[in-house]
């Protein structure tokens, strides 16, 4: 069974940007954080319990293919959900197709460089409780869920089928969930990853052994930065571990 403590939090959540402050001004928009700046990169701070920002990091590559990892943001009414979506298309946003059959309640967007995600529809049971940001929902194997499980001390709150899903034990911030085989494709380094942190005992070098004993491994992606490891969870998608 997971352990529930662990040495390691959540930092960041990155997002690839060809526009950091464009793409940051519209998710700001979307999620109602502050926008801000840190270490010369665009963050966004979260205004409801999240434990951790949003940072948009440049790149001069552009999205290529449907990304494994897209966001769920709530809604809390019918004309909520309406508004949200007409001020999001407004910004930059339009309307994708991801295989909906269109009957369901959740409206599936794409940020203004691509980046899928879902406006979910209120009353949905699954993220009740969840403010803005109402998942980190992920392409992945329930091997990986478990392997995020005790790499956060998170608990699994789902459990069947196949899917899996975690969420922080003091019930704060979005819920992190995969959704099972089989997996999509993946076309390169994906775009949406998490920074992790060892608490401030713990040694970087200890936590990335920790991390590759429960089943993830070092990459080489190009990133030469001695504060930070990037690594891959055991379904090959990119997290780092940064330096406490």
């Amino acid at each position: 069974m997971p352990g529930f403590a662990s040495p390691s939090r959540i930092v960041n959540l990155c997002l690839d940007a060809n526009d950091p402050t464009r793409l940051g001004q519209f998710w700001a928009t979307a999620l109602g954080w502050e926008l801000a700046e840190s270490g010369g990169d665009v963050v966004l701070v979260p205004t409801d319990g999240t434990r951790f920002g949003i940072r948009f990091e440049p790149v001069p590559d552009e999205k290529v293919g449907r990304n494994n990892i897209h966001l769920d943001v709530t809604t809390t009414s019918t004309e909520d959900q309406t508004a949200l979506v007409e001020t999001l298309r407004g910004l930059g946003a339009r309307d994708v197709d991801v295989g909906q059959r269109g009957d369901e309640g959740h409206v599936v967007l794409a940020d203004p460089e691509g980046n899928e995600f879902c406006i979910i529809e209120p009353g949905n049971n699954f993220l009740a409780g969840c403010g803005r940001l109402g998942a980190i929902n992920a392409d992945g194997t329930r091997t990986t869920g478990e392997f995020w499980s005790e790499a956060l001390g998170w608990p699994l709150v789902w459990d069947q089928d196949e899917e899996t899903a975690i969420r922080a034990p003091d019930g704060t911030g979005p819920i992190i969930q995969w959704s099972g085989p089989p997996l999509m494709p993946k076309f390169g380094k994906n775009r949406l990853h998490l920074d992790i942190t060892p608490m401030a005992h713990v040694d970087l070098d200890d936590e990335v052994d920790r991390l590759t004993r429960l089943g993830a491994r070092p990459v080489d992606v190009g990133l030469r930065d001695a504060g930070r490891v990037v690594m891959a969870d055991p379904d090959d998608n990119e997290f780092c571990v940064l330096r406490p």
